[in-house]
């Protein structure tokens, strides 16, 4: 598995996770879901992904889609 499809995985069972906190315990947990969400726009502007680093520690290797593009000279 690569980061791209595990970030993807990860920040999938976040929300589920959130959504189901949020029946069961308390409305407090979509701030749960609000913070993935704002995490995965910032990352697309920015390329910078904390769950990339964690992943890419735990020995998943980089996908085509989260490299970063190379300039041609």
């Amino acid at each position: 598995m690569t980061t791209e499809n595990a970030i993807r995985v990860l920040a999938g069972t976040m929300i589920l996770a959130s959504v189901a906190l949020t029946y069961f315990v308390s409305s407090w947990w979509l701030l749960l879901t609000g913070f993935v969400g704002l995490n995965l726009i910032q990352s697309a502007f920015t390329g910078f992904c904390p769950a990339e680093l964690i992943l890419k520690k735990l020995g998943l290797t980089k996908g085509e889609c989260c490299a970063r593009p190379t300039t041609k000279a």
